[in-house]
């Protein structure tokens, strides 16, 4: 088969970027109560959905939308703040779409697919050629510049980024079955028995929900989709299905487009969809030589750069001193007399005197009274511990007081803790 010849210059240049930023996370409890999955605090100064726009700037597209639904006050706020240095006369583009009722005054968005669709005009206002449809709620750096260039290569209907997962891994996934070149051949709704990859029988290919079309094509495909009654307009349960088997559909492996520190650092992703992978997600963060390098240069994650003091460490008394080991810290937190292990503090955090926090994640404005003891624990943003108050230890006081996991996590709120001193 003889494939297109690849344009000599970047693809990125002529695509735009489309995040679908819309989704709950239920599986995050409180964490997503007043604000939307992709609207989440994460590694100490971004937010979750600041890595699929980071890597469309960083892979050179000049062309992002967002589309929002749930909650997304927080979410609209941190990205007009943060992204708002995309300029018209650059020939760049960011717009941020919320539901709006734009196809008839009585229906929001009804799937992602009907996200983009009801925006087809938006779209077709910035006449890109490629559309990078993205998921704004997983953390992972990507050049989607090599899965551009595979897509024009293989002259694919579509292209769908995939991660290679241990086949026993893959039963929660959408799993694509391809032949030798990568060819999807099947596609498999959360299978039992997840289809091998040729050259791995130990692994499947899990999508990342991450789709490349050529833009007419896409449109084509959306008002068919809108016009079908049994659609539940969505790319995962319909659009990619009808592809599979009337078009023309191939596979990206992530390894292929991964950015890491090293050729043998591991291809990361992570879908921090529980409380307990965002937990896990956040301390990887506290390793020696993390598998996600926030301090990479040449692949920044970008977001709104809030003006805070430096960071500090007081000792409260003689003899007391502010500590911090194997942690991160953001800029306006103070740690007087306090210990710190292994735990990320983000922004304005207050700790005081022999409080002691170990494993922990503590969200923006948290503080912290004295004397009191944090392990394996998730602080929700503006909570305030009470003094000498134990959490981590005990897990049937914990279970009882806050939401603890099963590998147990506690997740901690202000409302939480309002019914506990008010008991």
């Amino acid at each position: 088969m003889a494939f297109p010849q690849a344009p000599s210059a970047p693809v990125a240049r002529s695509a735009m970027a489309y995040v679908l930023a819309g989704g709950r996370g239920s599986r995050l409890h409180e964490l997503t109560d007043k604000r939307a999955k992709p609207a989440v605090f994460f590694g100490c100064n971004s937010r979750i959905v600041d890595f699929a726009i980071s890597n469309a700037l960083n892979s050179g597209i000049r062309k992002i939308a967002v589309a929002t639904q749930y909650k997304a006050h927080s979410l609209i706020r941190h990205l007009q703040r943060g992204w708002n240095f995309l300029r018209p006369e650059r020939n760049e583009s960011f717009d941020i779409l919320p539901a709006s009722q734009r196809v008839t005054e009585t229906m929001w968005y009804a799937g992602t697919a009907d996200a983009v669709y009801q925006n087809i005009d938006i779209i077709r206002s910035h006449h890109p050629q490629y559309i990078v449809i993205l998921a704004g709620d997983h953390i992972y750096k990507m050049d989607y510049e090599l899965m551009l260039q595979q897509h024009v290569h293989s002259g694919a209907d579509v292209t769908v980024g995939c991660i290679e997962v241990p086949r026993r891994e893959a039963t929660g996934f959408g799993v694509m079955a391809v032949d030798e070149k990568d060819r999807v051949i099947s596609f498999l709704e959360k299978p039992a028995d997840p289809p091998a990859m040729p050259d791995d029988p130990g692994k499947a290919l899990a999508s990342m929900g991450i789709y490349v079309f050529e833009t007419r094509f896409l449109f084509d495909q959306l008002r068919r989709d809108a016009a079908h009654q049994g659609s539940t307009r969505d790319f995962g349960k319909d659009i990619i299905p009808h592809l599979v088997r009337q078009g023309n559909t191939y596979a990206h492996r992530f390894t292929r487009s991964c950015v890491r520190t090293s050729a043998e650092a591991e291809a990361y992703w992570r879908d921090v969809g529980t409380v307990d992978a965002y937990w896990q997600a956040n301390i990887d963060l506290t390793d020696a030589l993390p598998s996600l390098n926030l301090y990479d240069r040449d692949w920044p994650i970008w977001t709104f750069a809030e003006v805070t003091p430096p960071a500090k460490f007081v000792g409260a008394e003689a003899g007391e001193s502010g500590l911090a080991e194997n942690s991160l810290v953001a800029g306006g937190c103070i740690v007087s007399g306090a210990q710190v292990r292994r735990s990320l503090l983000f922004t304005g955090v207050r700790i005081d005197r022999r409080a002691q926090v170990q494993n922990s994640v503590i969200l923006p404005h948290v503080k912290i009274g004295g004397d009191a003891r944090l392990t394996n624990v998730v602080v929700d943003r503006g909570a305030t511990i009470p003094e000498r108050l134990v959490i981590g230890e005990d897990p049937e006081t914990d279970a009882q007081r806050f939401r603890r996991t099963e590998r147990g996590i506690c997740l901690v709120t202000q409302s939480m803790i309002d019914r506990l001193t008010n008991r």
